[in-house]
């Protein structure tokens, strides 16, 4: 879907987060609205669910990055913020019929809620026709 995102304001996904916290690459446009919340020019919504998966994995040390480095991420960037996991974003990702895995469709969801593009590399968010990406 193409961009339809307000000026500096983004949903980021898990691996995005993931991406940042742990200082590995990522994509050029990810990686400059990452920038751009670090220096207090855009706002980043970090889903619920987000939160929950990277718990879950740090847990399985699957990943390096802990739920404290997140809270620690959002404390220094006021503008990281939670996107609530409610009965809005969870009645939206029923519309969304093209993102098979229910926390990818929960993410997207999200994003559609408030409008916005999601940073994110997950190809089946990417190809959907609900929301807009970026990488």
């Amino acid at each position: 879907m193409t961009s339809s995102t307000p000026a500096n304001e983004f949903v980021a996904d898990t691996m995005a987060l993931v991406l940042r916290l742990e200082r590995r690459r990522m994509g050029e446009r990810g990686k400059a609205a990452f920038e751009a919340l670090e220096a207090g020019s855009a706002t980043i919504h970090v889903p619920g669910i987000v939160l929950a998966e990277i718990l879950y994995l740090s847990e399985r040390g699957r990943i390096s990055a802990t739920v404290e480095q997140v809270t620690d991420y959002m404390r220094r960037n006021a503008r990281c913020r939670e996107a609530p996991l409610n009965l809005a974003v969870i009645q939206a990702a029923g519309s969304i019929t093209d993102i098979p895995e229910l926390h990818d469709r929960l993410i997207a969801a999200t994003g559609r809620l408030l409008g916005l593009d999601i940073i994110t590399v997950d190809p089946a968010i990417e190809n959907s026709e609900f929301v807009g990406t970026l990488w």
